[in-house]
């Protein structure tokens, strides 16, 4: 048996290179676009799915983002363990989910739609506020499943 000594410790650290002064805080779905929208590169947005997470504190203040998954163009893997485990290790009170839809359409996918209802169970579960999934298309526009009552 190995002793104590020979294990591996786990260290967890967090570091805002931002002030207070300049943390964004979300009151709303169009805060959480403006938020990620410029984060995405304009030359994959309409040829390459992406999947984002962003974590906030109690007073729903960005404390930072992740880029979880990049995929196709019609699809995307999201691992809700992994989107979970950053939440957790963050000590995040609040998240966001956003993906882009590459086709330009706004609408979400029987997918995107059981996807959210995952998330929220989970966040529910976890006692991390689901804020919102946003859709975002290359054409500067969103859906909101907050907005929309799917949340």
């Amino acid at each position: 048996m190995k002793e104590l000594s020979e294990l591996a410790e786990i260290q967890v650290k967090y570091t805002s290179p931002i002030s207070a002064d300049d943390s964004v805080q979300v009151k709303s779905s169009a805060d959480i676009y403006n938020a990620v929208h410029p984060l995405w590169d304009k030359d994959m947005i309409a040829y390459q799915e992406a999947f984002l997470l962003l974590l906030l504190n109690r007073a729903n203040i960005i404390i930072g983002y992740r880029w979880i998954s990049f995929g196709g163009m019609s699809a995307t893997v999201v691992d809700a363990k992994h989107i979970f485990g950053i939440a957790l290790k963050c000590a995040a009170s609040s998240i966001a989910i956003c993906h882009n839809h590459p086709s330009s359409n706004e609408k979400p996918s029987v997918a995107d739609i059981d996807l959210t209802r995952q998330f929220q169970k989970g966040a529910d579960l976890l006692n991390i506020a689901f804020l919102d999934h946003l859709i975002i298309t290359p054409d500067s526009t969103y859906y909101s499943f907050a907005d929309e009552g799917l949340l």
